[in-house]
């Protein structure tokens, strides 16, 4: 009958007997609040049910921005009149959805997007991230090709934690090194992801969920994709039982239980995958893991504002290797030995101070301090550093790829040192 069932004879005694004198009261069939339902549900929801919150009161309402003067409203008058409060805690308004042009959406264009359309094409993290990568706060576009954008997206996180339960298999307790022990370059990580930690937890608190998003995947594949997985493929792929694999398979493990659970609520299926395929069982998921705590003294200042040299220092060297690739003179950087100039004593210092071979993804690499030549490959926007291009000396090693002088000369046929003894 719906709202008719008021104008029907017989209505007031039907809905007043039992209750109060009918007679007593004067049916009144000229008015009627049709946002009178929805703006008392919080009373029936959360109020007056066993499954309700304890106060009866809502962490949050949201809705889109015609809302203001519609159900947010009713249920603020409705509850202010009833118990002298507003319902919730607080209010979410987002905007309307559109098409890829900023059109609004019509069957009749045929430019509607059904979000169960997308769900069976691509999964329904991938809706949700479209939904995390979108500024809510304005009206929202979605069609195919920011879909398509959104997977892309998508599949590179993947791939990151693939990365890294490739390299935990077998990882336990036994393997683990305290971050005091631990090289600088793992220390940075630490001190990254002590950053990022305090921008998730209150990106989320303030529901600014594409500012997280934004936050995790630029160092999932900015930071690490691009630079410290690349790095240290080769000491955990080629090192034996040393003392720099534990320290970075100890970070691995840390980044595992960090990007799960900033990522799940979010990617709720996707990281339920991964964290099953990690820790399966029957009783394990990881919407039952809280974020785990993050010490304090994982931020070192000093420490990023080093790195953050050696970073822009190694831009050059890359870059200038990949002039080489792109002639044809290498194939890979392992094939080089490039000579860098550094202008500052102090750059060259650190430079000096780290692994910085490793750091560029060559065999070897010299450094000084020496005036470059006119030729030098150099970076404008990275003044004081020079790179003179060099083939690496030596043979190949048939393990770690590193071309080196010492291959062959070990126990183990055609490996290098490194090699041979993780061969032992």
């Amino acid at each position: 009958e719906g709202a008719d069932a008021w104008y029907k004879d017989g209505a007031k005694e039907r809905f007043l007997s039992g209750i109060v004198n009918p007679e007593e009261w004067t049916k009144v069939d000229d008015i009627l609040d049709v946002w009178f339902d929805s703006g008392s549900t919080h009373a029936f929801v959360l109020r007056d049910r066993a499954d309700g919150s304890e106060d009866g009161l809502a962490d949050l309402y949201l809705e889109g921005t015609d809302q203001h003067r519609g159900w947010f409203h009713s249920s603020m008058l409705q509850a202010c009149g009833t118990r002298g409060r507003a319902p919730y805690r607080g209010v979410l308004t987002h905007g309307f959805t559109l098409d890829e042009k900023g059109n609004k959406m019509s069957k009749s264009l045929g430019n509607t997007v059904a979000p169960e359309e997308v769900v069976k094409q691509y999964g329904a993290d991938i809706l949700r991230l479209w939904v995390a990568q979108s500024d809510y706060t304005a009206d929202l576009r979605i069609g195919p090709e920011i879909l398509k954008g959104t997977a892309d997206g998508y599949r590179r996180l993947r791939n990151t934690m693939r990365f890294l339960l490739g390299s935990l298999a077998d990882f336990s307790e036994a393997d683990r090194v305290d971050p005091a022990d631990m090289p600088e370059l793992e220390r940075w990580v630490l001190h990254r992801l002590a950053e990022l930690d305090t921008r998730v937890r209150e990106g989320y608190a303030a529901y600014d969920f594409q500012g997280v998003f934004q936050a995790v995947f630029n160092f999932a594949t900015v930071d690490l994709s691009a630079f410290y997985f690349d790095i240290r493929k080769d000491a955990l792929y080629c090192d034996g039982d040393t003392a720099r694999r534990r320290a970075a398979r100890t970070v691995l493990d840390i980044l595992f239980h960090r990007l799960t659970t900033w990522l799940a609520p979010v990617l709720v299926f996707t990281m339920e995958e991964v964290w099953l395929e990690r820790f399966p069982g029957e009783e394990s998921s990881i919407h039952l893991q809280d974020i785990p705590a993050t010490p304090a003294d994982w931020l070192d200042e000093a420490l990023a504002a080093k790195w953050a040299r050696v970073r822009a220092a190694r831009r050059v060297v890359t870059a200038a290797l990949e002039v080489q690739r792109t002639a044809k003179v290498i194939g890979a950087s392992l094939e080089a030995a490039p000579m860098v100039h550094v202008r500052d004593p102090e750059l060259l210092e650190i430079l000096g101070s780290v692994a910085f071979e490793d750091v560029c993804i060559t065999s070897a690499i010299g450094l000084s301090g020496s005036e470059a030549p006119q030729d030098a490959f150099t970076l404008p926007d990275v003044p004081g550093v020079a790179v003179v291009f060099r083939e690496a000396d030596g043979d190949k090693c048939g393990r770690c790829w590193k071309i080196l002088p010492d291959v062959g000369s070990h126990s183990h046929a055609g490996v290098c040192e490194r090699c041979d003894a993780a061969l032992d």
